[in-house]
């Protein structure tokens, strides 16, 4: 269900920043219990693609959409979300795609 996945993406987001703070802090008790909660609820999640094919996608919509600047930017990510929602984490997905759009 679309709802439940989006819950859980939030929750996965706020545990993902709890485990930045906590390590840069150097609080490893609450660093365990914030990773243990993180790899409990990123198993109800469908695969997420690695740096490499969240790359090549992204270079690939690029090409196909004829993005040359970062003011398709917005047109690149937004095409991103419809075909693969599920399966990229759009924190990396846009640095790559700034990347990229720069090179």
């Amino acid at each position: 269900d679309d709802d439940i996945k989006k819950l859980i993406k939030k929750m996965v987001k706020q545990r993902t920043e709890s485990i930045d703070i906590y390590k840069k802090n150097n609080r490893k008790d609450l660093l365990e219990v914030e990773q243990n909660e993180y790899d409990i609820l990123t198993g109800f999640l469908p695969k997420q693609l690695g740096d490499e094919e969240t790359k090549k996608i992204c270079a690939e919509l690029i090409s196909k959409l004829g993005a040359s600047s970062l003011k398709d930017m917005g047109k690149v990510m937004g095409e991103l979300k419809k075909s693969h929602s599920d399966e990229i984490d759009f924190a990396k997905a846009g640095p790559l795609i700034k990347e990229l759009l720069n090179s």
